[in-house]
């Protein structure tokens, strides 16, 4: 059995958002003679301003949907646990230099789902500070909790992000009616693009859904994993759908009329994944790119780009559970893909290393 180094320190981090004044209890009582119960009423979606109107609509919508090629980015770690900031720079400056167009900030890709909300806008409001005129920053904003995805797509515009990456609520799940009421809660704020993928939520969201939501003018697109024949669905409606799907997307693109993909792939072989979408038509690649797909997938994302980018040297080997890196001879699968496709066209300078289970840490509190 594979033997891994354990980290159980816990990590505190200072808020980034102090409270306002208005949220601090006073010990003031208020006296009103006139004063009477509150009755239930239903208001309309309301939202403070967050930042200056020029600010919020510096990117419109119109500029996410011509986007061709996102990276889903992968989220560094150091052996405490804490984010390796100076290596997902590096990280994004690769995808930059290598003409990705946008990247997903804390996705599932990015282990959102692992963070906390400070954690979450803290590294949106980073991504945007260093590389925000360079790179389109799409935060992943979305909660199965319509009230926590209002208030982080406030937090994520009010930091600056140029648009939100939006979930159905999961595990939880709720009826259409509820979905459509969910989305409409957040799309208001600014360009918005909605993901699709039930093998994770467990609910599909119907074309029918997105055509309804449509009609507002901060709908981006779909982010849509259910085959190419639902994205033509969505192309032929005009609105735009990226492919989720790397295995797919050259025919998405292609075949099928898709933007473009946000990519899991691309945080490995940016500039392949490039050629993949800008250049036309190019079965021959596609396929030579299959088994790296295939093998990125062979365990739920993002086990496989952790270990691929460990392997590459880019990253730490450090691990948030519950994610453990791929068994030893997937690790060696891996450094043979490198070799046929050409150790050039990935990430990083070091030399593809197959590493040892010791090698890796395993961080349970963080």
């Amino acid at each position: 059995m594979a033997t891994f180094k354990t980290y159980t320190g816990v990590c505190f981090t200072g808020s980034a958002f102090p409270l306002h004044p208005s949220n601090v209890a006073t010990n003031k009582t208020i006296r009103n003679s006139s004063w009477k119960p509150t009755q239930a009423t239903v208001k309309s979606t309301f939202h403070l301003p967050m930042r200056s109107y020029e600010m919020k609509n510096r990117t419109c919508t119109e500029d996410i949907k011509c986007l061709r090629l996102i990276t889903a980015i992968k989220t560094p770690y150091l052996p405490d646990g804490r984010f390796d900031l100076e290596s997902y720079d590096a990280l994004v400056n690769m995808q930059i230099e290598n003409g990705v167009e946008g990247v997903i900030v804390g996705g599932t890709t990015g282990e959102g789902q692992l963070m906390n909300w400070e954690e979450h806008i803290m590294l949106i409001a980073h991504t945007v500070n260093c590389f925000g005129g360079n790179i389109k920053v799409i935060g992943n904003t979305g909660s199965n909790s319509t009230r926590e995805a209002i208030h982080a797509t406030e937090q994520g515009f009010a930091v600056g992000m140029h648009g939100a990456l939006h979930i159905n609520p999961y595990y939880g799940k709720t009826s259409l009616e509820g979905m459509v009421a969910h989305f409409q809660s957040v799309l208001s704020m600014g360009p918005t693009i909605i993901y699709n993928v039930p093998s994770r939520t467990g609910q599909d969201i119907p074309p029918h859904v997105i055509q309804n939501l449509a009609q507002s003018s901060c709908l981006a697109g779909v982010k849509e994993c259910m085959g190419n024949d639902r994205v033509k669905e969505y192309t032929d409606n005009r609105i735009a759908v990226w492919s989720g799907n790397d295995d797919e997307c050259h025919d998405a693109r292609w075949g099928y009329g898709a933007t473009g993909v946000i990519s899991v792939a691309s945080n490995l072989i940016p500039g392949l994944m490039r050629e993949l979408m800008f250049r036309g038509k190019n079965p021959t690649l596609n396929s030579k790119l299959l088994p790296l797909i295939d093998w990125l997938f062979h365990m739920p994302n993002p086990i496989g780009l952790n270990t691929a980018l460990a392997q590459l040297g880019v990253v730490r080997p450090v691990f948030r559970l519950p994610f453990v890196p791929l068994p030893l001879e997937k690790r060696i699968e891996f450094a043979n893909l490198v070799k046929e496709i050409g150790r050039q066209h990935f990430v990083g300078t070091e030399d593809v290393q197959v590493l040892d289970d010791d090698d890796f840490f395993l961080v349970s509190r963080y």
